[in-house]
């Protein structure tokens, strides 16, 4: 059974959700393994938001916003910036490596930067491995289902 990571990415309605829509416009390569979920702004984001996506199966969290200084809601990135050592700091003592979680920046003309960003992403949890909160993946036809049935 092969391993597929699984990477949330909150975007940034005005930048990174648009460049995420022009990267994929442009048809500029990223993985599938990335799903987007669209907020107003990086900097609604809040900590424990992050920490709950790893606690539901996340190997990785993104939270991509405008570059500073071009917020739409004035300092919003400036904030989620301010939220960054929380997260690693959550992380941590939930036993989790910091690299699992990023920041991004990238304006809304940005589709290569948003693809890297999700390239590299993915790349590092293929490095790290799944996470430790992953629940293990439900028996396929090649078991026969027998351990889901609980006659394993």
């Amino acid at each position: 059974m092969s391993w597929e990571p699984k990477i949330l990415a909150f975007a940034c309605n005005w930048c990174a959700y648009a460049a995420a829509d022009l990267a994929g416009s442009t048809r500029l390569q990223y993985p599938p393994s990335l799903r987007l979920v669209r907020v107003m702004c990086s900097g609604m984001v809040h900590p424990n938001l992050v920490v709950e996506a790893f606690n539901q199966g996340a190997d990785a969290v993104l939270v991509m916003g405008c570059h500073p200084g071009e917020c739409h809601y004035l300092d919003g990135n400036r904030q989620a910036a301010s939220r960054l050592a929380v997260v690693e700091e959550m992380l941590t003592m939930q036993g989790l490596e910091p690299e699992r979680f990023a920041l991004v920046w990238c304006s809304s003309t940005e589709a290569e930067r948003f693809a890297a960003a999700a390239r590299q992403m993915h790349q590092t949890v293929e490095r790290l491995g799944p996470s430790p909160y992953r629940a293990p993946a439900a028996p396929g036809p090649e078991d026969g289902g027998k351990e889901a049935a609980g006659c394993g």
